[in-house]
């Protein structure tokens, strides 16, 4: 081997070396990074997952960062010490595609270990609850997202097709084989499909078609990605406006002539012999299966404050078209109160207030963290933090300081509309009153999911 040879070794064993210490530089710095903004994200709650998120098998992955790319929330996982966390699992909506991206199969998102949740039911694997025929689907069991939802509704109902098919005992009079409750796209999902396999179904629901989809804002863009919708076909765009969606959703409704009853609300369901009694506010219903698609928001909640039932304050926004020229003031501090407070904020002639308890908000998707700070920086909106509603007034809504704010006392606020976002209280007690087990509970979904 000669001088110049040895040379050329030695250099390029050099170069190898300065880039493994800057590659292991840079590495250190991102887990500084990010172990950081998981400290933030712990100390606004932002860390825990609300429905399904990317649950990831450390000794499987490589950290190449694929599903990081991937992640259309942008913010929800992040390397640390060469391996993907979760930083932002409250921002996850289980899209999927972080599994889709990883290359060595380390990550799969889905709800993990439910057995000590005590908000999420336990089902088998085709969605049956622990009372026998009755299933729950959809943003209900927790996982939220059209998408899944629409499959989770199909699935189930091939799952009554096919058992229906082996029990070979003819329905009694005036028994349905299916009753969905609940109009959403899981609800609509199952009905359709049942529709497809010739099942006898009907639909009642509190709402019109489309259930929670009826109460986004005018215009709002909701990201279906692919998805068959049985009757319709398939979806062909990865983002439909409200209006498109619930067109679609009524059109292959009208198709399909399942029939469908609104402004029922569910109060019991009962087994008496093979079938199951369903009472609802406005009679009763008798089938064979019955698939609960109600969603997880349930009754709006309400402050607790004088004057919250006054005819100016709502506590959803259908069209903020409708309002302009308008004092507004909007409480909350979740994803829905900031979409309707930029949305009314964009109307002209309107001055919007947003009212929250906290000082910051902690569980905001980001690109409506975006959007908030640009119509705060553009005079559009104003931010009143920390505070909370004492009363509201004719003409007007009284605030005070909130979350140890340094000036607790009251302020009025020339208002002439009010809407409230505080969250809602799902339908966990009257689940429980059917019959259904919730986390950690034994029963036969238990044993079948385990």
């Amino acid at each position: 081997m000669d001088a110049t040879t040895i040379t050329l070794g030695a250099a390029l064993g050099a170069t190898l070396l300065l880039l493994a210490r800057w590659q292991k530089s840079l590495e250190k710095e991102r887990t500084h990074e990010n172990l950081e903004r998981l400290k933030a994200a712990k100390a606004k709650g932002a860390d825990k997952a609300i429905a399904q998120y990317p649950h990831i098998d450390e000794a499987v992955c490589v950290g190449c960062g694929s599903c990081i790319a991937a992640c259309l929330e942008h913010d929800v996982l992040g390397l640390v010490n060469g391996v993907s966390a979760v930083i932002h699992g409250s921002h996850c909506v289980g899209h999927g595609k972080c599994e889709e991206a990883c290359p060595v199969g380390a990550l799969k998102v889905g709800l993990g270990d439910v057995s000590q949740r005590t908000d999420i039911p336990i089902l088998s694997p085709q969605y049956e609850s622990s009372v026998p025929g009755v299933y729950v689907i959809g943003e209900l069991g927790g996982i939220a997202l059209i998408r899944n939802a629409i499959e989770q509704g199909t699935r189930a109902v091939e799952e009554m097709a096919r058992r229906s098919k082996e029990k070979h005992t003819p329905k009694e009079p005036g028994v349905r084989d299916l009753l969905v409750v609940g109009s959403g796209p899981a609800g609509l999902g199952a009905a359709l499909r049942a529709k497809e396999l010739g099942l006898d179904v009907a639909v009642v629901s509190q709402d019109g078609v489309g259930g929670t989809i009826r109460k986004y804002p005018r215009r709002k863009l909701t990201l279906i990605q692919q998805v068959r919708i049985p009757v319709h076909g398939p979806m062909k765009a990865g983002e439909y406006e409200k209006e498109q969606l619930l067109a679609l959703l009524e059109a292959a409704m009208a198709k399909s002539a399942v029939p469908a009853s609104s402004g029922e609300g569910l109060l019991s369901i009962e087994r008496v012999g093979e079938v199951l009694v369903t009472k609802t506010t406005k009679g009763e219903h008798r089938s064979r299966f019955v698939a609960l698609a109600l969603g997880r928001r349930g009754t709006p909640r309400r402050l607790g404050v004088p004057g919250e039932d006054s005819d100016r304050v709502f506590y959803q926004l259908v069209d903020a078209a409708t309002y302009t020229g308008q004092k507004i003031l909007v409480v909350g501090g979740g994803d829905s109160a900031v979409e309707a407070a930029i949305g009314l904020a964009l109307q002209p002639g309107n001055s919007v207030a947003l009212s929250y308890r906290k000082s910051d908000f902690f569980r905001l998707k980001p690109r409506n963290e975006t959007r908030l700070k640009e119509a705060v920086a553009a005079g559009r909106l104003t931010l009143m933090l920390p505070s909370e509603v004492a009363r509201f007034e004719p003409g007007a809504a009284v605030l005070r300081g909130a979350d140890g704010a340094a000036d607790s006392g009251e302020k009025r606020l020339a208002v002439d509309w009010s809407f409230v976002f505080a969250g809602g209280d799902p339908p966990f007690p009257l689940l429980k009153k059917i019959g259904i087990s919730f986390g950690g509970a034994a029963g036969p979904a238990a044993k079948a999911a385990s």
